[in-house]
């Protein structure tokens, strides 16, 4: 089993651009994502974020009420258009006692590939194997278990939201 990394894949039925504007603008991306950022989303940008309720499905909002209002931050890496948007941050950062700054971050990147049925979208992280090994685990487990109900808001939020 790999430690290190999670991988997610789904076929978005939506166009390219529609696909890529909901991962590339803060906003729309905080819409479906669940948060609110400061700033906007440009290669080299530190920005502040906090824990908000996703749009687009209700009973994934009620669980992420939870953490509402927890900040953390993102590290934008690369932005490739139509192709890969790519942002550090700290996984499953929510202790608010906690200093994570010392620690490493993970990688997210979010891969467009056009097909001809629609968009596939895979979503990497990786870079768990550096995270101190006390929290590993469970930042492993809380983030597998997020990009999995994260895929299914994007499918919604690309496909209503046109």
């Amino acid at each position: 089993m790999n430690t290190d990394r999670i991988e997610k894949q789904i076929l978005l039925r939506a166009p390219l651009k529609r696909v890529w504007r909901a991962i590339s603008d803060a906003a729309e991306f905080g819409s479906w994502f669940g948060m609110k950022v400061d700033g906007p989303f440009v290669p080299g940008a530190h920005l502040h974020a906090v824990v908000t309720q996703t749009t687009v499905d209700p009973k994934v909002a009620e669980t992420q009420k939870t953490y509402e209002g927890a900040p953390f931050e993102l590290m934008i890496e690369q932005m490739t258009p139509d192709r890969l948007f790519s942002f550090r941050w700290h996984p499953f950062a929510i202790d608010q006692s906690v200093d994570y700054s010392a620690e490493p971050t993970t990688l997210v990147e979010f891969t467009l590939e056009e097909t001809e049925n629609g968009v596939m979208l895979t979503i990497t992280e990786s870079g768990f194997d550096g995270i101190p090994p006390e929290r590993r685990a469970r930042a492993f487990a809380a983030n597998e278990g997020g990009w999995s109900m994260m895929v299914g808001l994007i499918s919604l939020y690309v496909t209503r939201a046109q």
